[in-house]
């Protein structure tokens, strides 16, 4: 998709901690960015609520940068779902991207789903919008909407689109590029589910009361987003196979181009699609999480000081902060590795560095075994990335170059997809 060098383009994050917003011009370069939390610093389950949050990024970025804006993507929490009327006013409450559904619900979805699917498990879209239907007792006719899709249709005026990213978790097939004849026999409303289009394609004009109210163009198009840690990678300029993205927050999460989709739920891999290429990937349960438990943020920065980041501890940990693994190890059994634990806290810092980075390493290659191309480059998004000595221990065990991105913010991603400056 060719960029328009007329205008600006931008992008809405529906965020965790709120919304934030970011608006760039037709090479990329970011003009403008504008954040609004949510009350309470928490997502709230009231869609209007996230409307208004929202909104209020959107309108500050645009009014800042002073520039004609003519194209918005949204991206939002992955999984995060709530049941509508066809005209959009929502029927049920939002079920969040951190509330699991009833386990009845996540065993209906296994009976029929099959083992590749995106919909298993009680963190899945497909999941919690059964437990709300059930909830609600909804019949039909009604619309099953991603929180990404609701806003996107705030903006639009249309209430029966997905994109192929956010609809992976609702059973969506990302190969065959269609809703699979399985979820026939899921009791699901007929007609809820919405067209899936590709990220970046136009869905609809902005309306004329909320282009107003945001200072966007009268014929601002509104394209479809995605999900929000896909936008966070999209940011880093990650591209091609061999190119990954690590996020090393609290957990740890992968995030792989590959010509081929890779799926391997019994290792926790699954992959998005990407344009004509698929982004496989995994989250590990391990990350800079374990380090805070140890340790202050003063404290880490003085002991970082004194690493000696290109020999090895030795102390072989496996850092999880509680009982249970996702990736590279699907086991909910595995027990944390952290001892022995060394009276000398630099070699203690060092070693649980080393041992995430091990569960990267390993990360990765499952990947590989599985399908995804070999690994060249590393960019690192998350509090981890901050840390030089721990990106040459990463680098150590990774065997490639290891960096931090120069950008990562997902509205940045987002607003970079609007303007069509995104080469999948």
């Amino acid at each position: 998709m060719a960029s328009n060098r007329r205008y600006a383009s931008a992008g809405l994050d529906v965020g965790t901690s709120g919304c934030r917003a970011a608006v760039v011009d037709h090479q990329g370069g970011v003009l403008s960015r504008a954040r609004a939390e949510w009350p309470d610093g928490v997502m709230p389950a009231d869609p209007e609520t996230w409307w208004v949050v929202a909104r209020s990024a959107l309108a500050r970025a645009v009014a800042e940068t002073r520039r004609p804006v003519g194209r918005v993507a949204v991206d939002g929490t992955s999984g995060t779902v709530v049941w509508t009327a066809t005209d959009g006013t929502p029927l049920t409450r939002a079920m969040r991207y951190n509330e699991p559904a009833a386990g009845t619900w996540a065993a209906v979805v296994a009976h029929q789903a099959p083992a590749t699917s995106g919909a298993h498990g009680s963190s899945s879209g497909l999941a919690r919008a059964l437990h709300l239907a059930a909830l609600y007792g909804l019949r039909g006719p009604c619309q099953l909407l991603t929180q990404t899709d609701w806003i996107a249709g705030r903006l639009c005026g249309r209430f029966d689109c997905t994109d192929e990213n956010n609809a992976l978790k609702l059973g969506y097939d990302p190969v065959s590029r269609c809703w699979p004849d399985w979820l026939q026999r899921v009791p699901l409303p007929d007609d809820c589910l919405p067209a899936a289009f590709e990220p970046g394609t136009a869905i609809g004009t902005i309306r004329a009361e909320v282009a107003r109210a945001t200072y966007l163009r009268d014929d601002c198009q509104i394209v479809a987003g995605t999900t929000d840690s896909i936008a966070g990678f999209l940011a880093t300029g990650a591209r091609v196979g061999g190119e990954a993205v690590t996020s090393l927050g609290t957990t740890l999460a992968l995030k792989q181009v590959s010509r081929q989709p890779v799926f391997a739920p019994e290792h926790g891999v699954y992959s998005h699609r990407l344009g004509d290429q698929f982004l496989a990937g995994g989250a590990s349960n391990c990350g800079a999480g374990i380090l805070t438990r140890y340790f202050s943020q003063a404290e880490l920065e003085a002991l970082s000081a004194r690493l000696d980041p290109d020999h090895d501890t030795g102390l072989d940990y496996y850092p999880l902060p509680a009982v249970g693994e996702r990736f590279p190890y699907a086991d909910p059994q595995l027990q944390p590795r952290l001892e022995p634990r060394p009276e000398d806290p630099v070699r203690f810092l060092q070693g649980l560095m080393e041992g995430v980075a091990a569960v990267e390493a390993e990360g990765y290659r499952r990947l590989q075994e599985l399908g995804a191309p070999a690994l060249e480059r590393v960019i690192t998004v998350g509090g981890g990335a901050a840390n030089p000595a721990w990106t040459r221990i990463r680098s150590r065990y990774l065997g490639v170059p290891v960096s931090a991105a120069e950008e990562a913010e997902a509205a940045v991603g987002a607003a970079r997809l609007a303007g069509g400056l995104i080469d999948t």
